[in-house]
């Protein structure tokens, strides 16, 4: 018992040693950043101090300006759009790569398409999602959903195929059957696999987020970067590129937690 809470405790204090190292590697880089700025190394017109960007960030609690939309609003838009295309994309990707890694007429069956769809670029698509849905949170989903379901199957996919043959042995010895052997055996082992693409088509959805807002939209973070372009305003492009990215660190943080409930076993 004395062991295990040793065990606890240092983990515990080398969980902390790391955070303290991060937060350190992030506000010398803030600090570097912001005296190349003062000092002239970097040109305020193409560069923002850190500074001026965290006075825009609380000046956008209640402006509209240059885009039209406070910060709150413009975060809301951005996490309907990238939130529906990415759920999508695991509520069909996930499941789909699981059954075709272990039904083999369905991977024949659907793998040449899929090969073809794979390499094309999400913003490829943008000029056919225009004429099928508009342009509305329809387009946008769609652009992101193409670009967060490739990771999901091929992940999920590779992580079936990896299940033991060990095990998948033992359960046809009791009399299982090959759906349940799958539901059973083959889901929960390909579970890590399937969450590592998750994470990329995390990842994924929010870098295709910018392209799926130019479908003429009216807010949104991808929005507020465009405007920030257009006006002439680094401080407002640094803004909504930190944001995209504190909400994408914000989010892998909480998936990685799930799995971690998910595929608990693996520490078991």
């Amino acid at each position: 018992m004395n062991n295990n809470n040793l065990l606890k405790k240092g983990r515990r204090m080398g969980d902390l040693k790391y955070m303290i190292l991060s937060v350190i590697s992030v506000l010398t880089f803030l600090l570097i950043w912001q005296l190349l700025v003062i000092f002239g190394v970097l040109s305020t017109r193409t560069i923002a101090a850190p500074t001026q960007v965290l006075v825009t960030f609380f000046e956008k609690f209640y402006s509209t300006a240059p885009d039209g939309a406070t910060i709150f609003t413009n975060i809301a838009v951005s996490l309907k759009v990238s939130l529906t295309g990415f759920f999508s994309a695991i509520i069909i990707g996930t499941p789909l790569g699981m059954l075709m890694g272990w039904y083999k007429p369905l991977d024949r069956f659907i793998r040449p398409l899929f090969e073809i769809i794979r390499p094309i670029p999400p913003i490829a698509w943008i000029p056919l999602t225009i004429l099928w849905v508009g342009i509305g949170l329809g387009a946008k989903a769609m652009i992101i959903f193409f670009s967060a379901f490739v990771p999901c199957v091929i992940n999920s996919y590779t992580g079936i195929k990896l299940t033991s043959q060990v095990h998948v042995s033992v359960a046809k010895t009791f009399g299982a059957s090959n759906f349940k052997i799958f539901r059973t055996v083959g889901v929960p082992s390909s579970m890590p696999m399937a969450f590592a693409g998750i994470r990329i088509a995390l990842g994924n959805s929010w870098g295709t987020l910018v392209a799926a807002e130019l479908l003429a939209a009216n807010a949104g973070l991808g929005y507020m970067i465009m405007m920030g372009r257009q006006f002439v305003r680094p401080d407002v492009i640094i803004l909504g590129m930190l944001t995209i990215g504190i909400l994408g660190f914000i989010f892998t943080w909480i998936f990685t937690k799930i799995e971690n409930v998910v595929v608990r076993w693996r520490t078991l």
